[in-house]
């Protein structure tokens, strides 16, 4: 609950991983497309990769070579230059912050890590079950895309909570579905999510890094 807390010092409140552009550009007008936008990048998107990719870092936290693997793999499968700056950066931040709770893993994690691979390996290390650490992780990602929507104004705060309400199962069965899953599961289809993170590299105006 700590880790994942918007108070952890990561500066997750900065980036909306192309949400912005999306809402730019009229993909995500109001709170059911931003629902849908959700479920997309936790069933065929980046949200399901990560997990994946969460998910080996999970089982490899006492293999030094295996995290580096599964970190450089983590940041090539960014599909933009912001979408790598993110990730690395959130991975980056949440290694140092983590270090208020020792232990070796922090030791074994590379330098440059990805977000999904430090808290993947560090909940790991403290023993944190890898379908309730998913689960916390998935949440507060989506958390964070609907304090974005807010922000941008495709939904008041009470949509807000409503869709965590109604996203709330699938957050559940994506974590248990990626604990179980292996490197040969990654894969993705949220083309469009993927165009709004490129297209938001050149966004002239913007409250958000990504």
């Amino acid at each position: 609950m700590a880790w994942l807390s918007p108070a952890f010092p990561i500066g997750g409140f900065a980036y909306s991983g192309g949400l912005e552009r999306a809402v730019h550009d009229g993909l995500v007008k109001d709170a059911a497309g931003l629902i849908a936008w959700l479920t997309s990048l936790l069933r065929q998107g980046t949200l399901w990769n990560d997990a994946v990719l969460f998910g080996e870092a999970w089982r490899q936290f006492e293999d030094e070579a295996a995290l580096k693997e599964v970190a450089e793999l983590g940041l090539a499968l960014a599909g933009s230059a912001e979408r790598h700056v993110e990730t690395l950066s959130l991975g980056q931040a949440f290694a140092s912050a983590a270090s208020a709770w020792p232990h070796p893993v922090l030791d074994r994690l590379p330098r440059a890590v990805p977000f999904p691979v430090a808290v993947g390996a560090i909940a790991a290390a403290h023993g944190v079950a890898a379908a309730q650490a998913l689960a916390a992780y998935l949440h507060a990602a989506v958390s964070q895309s609907v304090s974005t929507g807010i922000r941008l104004g495709v939904s008041g705060q009470v949509e807000g909570v409503a869709i965590l309400a109604e996203i709330e199962g699938l957050v559940a069965d994506i974590a248990d579905k990626a604990s179980l899953a292996t490197l040969d599961d990654l894969g993705g289809a949220a083309v469009q999510a993927e165009i709004a993170s490129l297209r938001h590299e050149t966004q002239h105006s913007r409250l958000f890094r990504s």
